[in-house]
């Protein structure tokens, strides 16, 4: 592993770092999503059994997904921005948004998740694997 993954909210309240590769990285284009990030899709970074420091307190809003996963998405009580998405029965998973790292260049998406619900003007030029909602399990 080369430098862990850092970045935090606009106004630095909230901070982390992830000691670990993601397991994958991908937008999705969920309504959910869209809502989140203000824009056609969000872009994920997804962790699992990683080392998690979350520094300052983030506000939490929980949403349930469509096969029942409870998401809690963390975001900065002073500035509003997003910043990570956790899952409460599913504690070893923590994802950050793309759009709050230190380096929003490491992020190189390799699927694209929800297509079915994505917005005409946020068009798809990405040469990645396409799923109209969830990608297969992988075994």
């Amino acid at each position: 592993m080369a430098e862990p993954y850092t970045g935090g909210c606009a106004c630095g309240a909230v901070r982390y770092a992830v000691a670990a590769e993601p397991v994958v990285m991908n937008e999705c284009r969920c309504r959910q999503c869209q809502r989140d990030s203000g824009t056609g899709h969000g872009s994920h970074l997804t962790f699992s059994g990683a080392p998690v420091t979350v520094t300052g307190e983030a506000s939490q809003w929980t949403v349930v997904g469509e096969n029942g996963t409870r998401k809690s998405r963390g975001f900065c009580p002073t500035c509003g921005a997003p910043v990570f998405i956790a899952f409460p029965d599913m504690p070893d998973v923590f994802v950050v948004s793309a759009a709050s790292l230190d380096d929003p260049s490491r992020f190189r998406p390799a699927m694209v998740m929800w297509t079915a619900a994505g917005q005409a003007w946020d068009p798809l030029e990405s040469e990645v694997p396409k799923f109209d909602k969830m990608p297969p399990a992988a075994d």
